[in-house]
């Protein structure tokens, strides 16, 4: 009885110390296969939305947005010497907050303020104006530069906030975003499941 009593003792040791090993190691994850040849050309069209200026042109590292008049793209700065705001929101400074022209919805007025809920700059972290492809595909992969966010979460984003698809329904008499908030969110589901190539350049 001694004997079979230590045998169990020592089987019950062994269980517990095998599963100790199992808990503590981190499950390993399948390698994730990258294919240029589908995910390349996934990321294009995706870059084509955001290096389009209907969406560039918040994404700015300094203070001020872009203009989108006449000109959108260009080098114009916003007028009424709109900023970021000294707290680096992007909300604007105190006493010329975005939300003093821009509101929840485009104006009916051609040319008038375009609106849409929660209206600021990006982050500057999440700037990407006037970068290379290869820059801003590097920069969508990285929390720290994204957001905070997986790619799974960037989709999310591109086709579920009321700012971003703005892009696609800009107002009377301005160039929308190219294809649709929909298309590009399949577009980011694609790529990532490609392996998210990015460019050389």
């Amino acid at each position: 009885m001694r004997r079979i009593a230590t045998l169990l003792t020592a089987l019950a040791i062994a269980a517990i110390a095998h599963n100790a090993v199992a808990q503590e190691a981190p499950p390993v994850s399948p390698p994730t296969t990258v294919d240029p040849a589908k995910g390349l050309p996934e990321w294009e069209k995706i870059y084509a939305v955001f290096s389009h200026p209907r969406c560039a042109s918040c994404h700015v590292e300094d203070d001020h947005p872009r203009w989108s008049g006449e000109h959108y793209g260009g080098t114009r700065f916003h007028a009424f010497n709109v900023q970021r705001g000294e707290d680096g929101s992007g909300f604007g400074n105190a006493g010329l907050r975005c939300t003093t022209c821009h509101f929840d919805s485009n104006s009916n007025v051609l040319h008038g303020p375009p609106g849409a809920p929660n209206w600021h700059l990006a982050p500057v972290e999440m700037a990407w104006w006037e970068k290379s492809s290869a820059e801003v595909c590097a920069q969508i992969k990285d929390p720290a530069r994204n957001g905070d966010r997986t790619l799974e979460e960037v989709a999310d984003h591109i086709r579920d906030d009321k700012l971003v698809a703005w892009g696609w329904a800009p107002g009377p008499g301005r160039e929308p975003a190219p294809g649709s908030a929909e298309e590009t969110f399949q577009a980011l589901q694609n790529w990532a499941a490609s392996g998210s190539p990015c460019p050389s350049n």
